[in-house]
């Protein structure tokens, strides 16, 4: 019998892709939906192409908990933590796609704000599910990771051992500043043009600091780049001891062999390369020149940056096989 899944913040980008991939996921059930401003609207009038033939309603925990056994939050960071919490007390595994239950509680407000739902934060599994499989199986609570620290992480977690210092240039699409950032104004801004945002301190540092470790500094600087989807992260990596291009591809195949959705390339990817997909494909080089290690993780931001790792997570917590609903 298919489990029944909730999608609360169905309207947004992330949410709205979730539904997608719940109502023709061959385990889940898609039972209810909710939005804030979109609040009785049907979620085929804002994404035809997903074919979603659902009224999206106000948020109500007693409905959601009726409707479903599991739910997708993709509320943003503050607004989710309330809705969380409502849900985990009426009993409900819970994917929670903002920010609000990535970080440990000084982390989180450090970078953010004072959190709402603290008690929480202990139950709370980080859902990258290359580093944390077996924690995710056991959880009622994952929070699932950004986009861009997703993509980074896959990247640099290999070397974690040899790294000195690294750099990470990332690029992504505009969806992932979320829907109501992707109005007109938006679009001018960004169209034929390329800009480096928020290089003094990206709160998506926070992630890559906490699942890398610190002993070894990492600068981090966003671009945003004329694409409606896609992401790619660009490493730059000084190691302590040198190391060949035949050691470090070594290093990745034993790293990532039987991940189902990681793929090593041997020629660096382009976000097309994995588009609409739940996959990271990454090639990792030496540079002759300098001996530095390059690696280049390419994503779709919002199935494996969002929605698509999200389902990947919620399926261990099922118990289900990782990749149903994503291949």
């Amino acid at each position: 019998m298919p489990s029944r899944v909730a999608v609360c913040g169905a309207a947004g980008f992330a949410g709205g892709l979730c539904a997608a991939l719940v109502q023709r996921h061959p385990e889940l059930e898609l039972t209810l939906l909710t939005a804030r401003s979109d609040a009785g609207k049907r979620h085929d009038e804002i994404y035809p192409r997903y074919r979603v033939p659902l009224e999206m309603h106000e948020f109500d925990a007693d409905a959601v908990a009726e409707a479903a056994d599991a739910a997708f939050v993709a509320y943003p960071h503050g607004a989710s933590a309330p809705a969380v919490k409502a849900l985990r007390e009426r009993g409900l595994k819970v994917v929670d796609l903002s920010a609000d239950f990535r970080l440990e509680q000084g982390r989180y407000e450090s970078y953010y704000q004072p959190h709402g739902a603290p008690e929480l934060l202990e139950e709370a599994v980080y859902g990258l599910t290359e580093l944390h499989r077996e924690a995710i199986r056991e959880a009622d609570l994952v929070a699932a990771p950004g986009c861009y620290p997703t993509a980074a992480i896959l990247a640099l977690h290999p070397l974690r051992e040899l790294m000195r210092d690294a750099v990470v240039d990332a690029k992504s699409g505009v969806s992932g500043a979320g829907r109501e950032a992707t109005g007109t104004t938006h679009f001018v801004s960004v169209d034929e043009n390329v800009n480096a945002y928020k290089v003094e301190g990206h709160r998506h540092r926070a992630e890559l600091e906490q699942e890398l470790g610190e002993h070894a500094p990492i600068t981090f600087t966003p671009h945003l780049v004329p694409l409606d989807q896609g992401l790619l992260a660009s490493c730059y990596v000084s190691t302590d001891n040198g190391i060949s291009g035949d050691e470090l591809r070594e290093l990745f195949e034993q790293e990532y062999a039987n991940e189902p959705f990681v793929e090593l390339s041997d020629s660096p990817p382009g976000v097309r390369d994995v588009r609409d997909t739940n996959m990271c494909r990454i090639h990792a080089t030496v540079e002759p020149a300098t001996g530095r290690v390059l690696v280049f993780a390419a994503i779709d931001n919002l199935w494996k940056g969002a929605a698509g790792q999200a389902v990947q997570d919620l399926n261990l917590m099922l118990g289900l096989d990782e990749t149903a609903g994503l291949l």
